[in-house]
C-alpha cells in the first residue's frame, strides 16, 4: 500500500538514559537536512544541561534546536514550510504533545520524537507511552547496564530526590538491566 505524498507520520525513539535516543534523533533529522528537506528541531526549555539552543547527545553530537515551554508553544513555532519536526526529551512535555503530533502529522509533517518511556521508578513516563500508541514507527533503544554490561532497559537515579524530574546525566543516573 502506497502512502499519500501529503500524509505525514509519527516516529518515536524511546529507551532509558544513555541508550542513544538523542543521538538517533540528531542522525535522522540531519539526514533530512542534508537532503535539503526543511527541518526544525525542538527541545523543552527546562533542559539546559548541555546547551540552551541545541540538542546535544551524551557523546556530544548536536544539532540546533528551538527551546519551547510546552506543546502549545511548539505548535505555534512550527513553520508552514517545515516537513520534518524533531522533538527531543518528549517526556518533559505535557500530554498535549500527543495531540500536537497528531495534528502536525495530519497536516503532512513527519514528526520524530525521542524520550524516556519509563521514569526512574520504572513507571510509564507520559506522554511517551501515549505517543508510542499513535506512532507509525517505534524504535526501542537499550543502554548498557552500568553494573553487569548487559542490556540496560531501565534508568536508575543515584541521587536522593522525591521529584519526578531531576535534570542530570552520569552524575545523577545510570542505566540498569532487570
Amino acid at each position: 500500500m502506497q502512502r499519500r505524498a501529503d500524509q505525514g507520520w509519527i516516529e518515536v525513539i524511546v529507551g532509558p538514559m544513555f541508550s542513544g535516543k538523542s543521538e538517533e534523533l540528531i542522525r535522522r533529522v540531519t539526514r533530512y537536512h542534508l537532503a535539503r528537506v526543511p527541518t526544525q528541531t525542538f527541545k523543552p526549555s527546562l533542559d539546559t544541561r548541555f546547551s540552551v539552543s541545541e540538542v546535544v547527545s551524551h557523546s556530544r553530537h548536536s544539532t540546533a534546536a528551538t527551546p519551547v515551554a510546552d506543546s502549545d508553544e511548539l505548535l505555534r513555532a512550527v513553520e508552514d514550510r517545515t516537513v520534518i519536526v524533531g522533538i527531543d526529551e518528549g517526556q518533559f512535555f505535557d500530554q498535549g504533545l500527543v495531540d500536537v503530533a497528531e495534528l502536525l502529522a495530519g497536516a503532512g509533517k513527519n514528526i520524530i520524537i525521542a524520550g524516556l518511556d519509563l521514569d526512574y521508578l520504572g513507571r510509564p513516563f507520559e506522554p511517551m507511552p501515549s505517543l508510542i500508541l499513535r506512532a507509525e514507527y517505534v524504535t526501542k533503544s537499550l543502554a548498557v547496564c552500568h553494573r553487569c554490561g548487559g542490556p540496560g532497559l531501565f534508568t536508575q537515579r543515584v541521587v536522593q530526590s522525591e521529584e519526578l524530574v531531576v535534570l542530570g546525566a552520569t552524575d545523577s543516573y545510570v542505566a540498569r538491566c532487570r
